[in-house]
């Protein structure tokens, strides 16, 4: 999507709301799809001019307000569009990735995740090593518990796939050998 200044959203607002024509007629005119303008149009509406300008820095919401703004969608028959006028959010895409994502994982995807690699110290190997040694004990929680034998189920199935997968490689092994002996044996008497 080609992104449009203030003056321009402004102006082919303007025309919409002074009817020189619909959505299909000022995209044909102006250029930009008819889905930018309506949504143009609806951010005027709701923000007035503010509505139209580009932010020049992202908004960040706090885990409390996009978990309530995913329950109150899923709880109550409203729109994205609705809901984003009603929060005051101008993009309502965004509502709906985070209904999207609380959907597939939880709560937990709506929470803020740093971004970039870890830092990595540059103590001894040693140290590091006692540092892990203590964690590991340290943390039983019941997640890490889950997770641990969520591990140990996935690696069961593997092992046991990879057990029948032997056994049928030897089942099969163990025929070939008999039709090569049967098939000597059936040479050797036609000589």
């Amino acid at each position: 999507m080609a992104k449009y200044s203030y003056k321009f959203k402004k102006k082919v607002v303007d025309a919409y709301l002074n009817g020189e024509g619909g959505y299909r007629y000022l995209s044909s005119t102006y250029g930009p799809d008819t889905k930018n303008i309506r949504t143009w149009v609806n951010n005027y509406r709701s923000f007035g001019d503010e509505g139209l300008m580009r932010s020049r820095q992202k908004t960040k919401y706090s885990f409390e307000k996009k978990l309530s703004v995913v329950e109150f969608y899923l709880s109550n028959e409203v729109s994205y569009q609705e809901l984003a006028i009603q929060e005051g959010i101008s993009n309502p895409s965004m509502i709906a990735t985070w209904v999207n994502r609380f959907r597939i994982v939880g709560p937990d995807a709506l929470r803020p995740h740093k971004k970039g690699r870890k830092k990595i110290l540059n103590n001894p190997k040693i140290g590091n090593k006692s540092k892990e040694t203590e964690e590991r004990i340290i943390d039983t929680s019941a997640e890490h518990v889950k997770e641990l034998e969520d591990e140990l189920l996935k690696l069961k199935i593997e092992n046991a796939f990879l057990k029948e997968l032997r056994r049928l490689r030897l089942e099969d092994e163990a025929k070939m050998r008999e039709r090569r002996s049967s098939s000597t044996v059936s040479e050797e008497s036609s000589n």
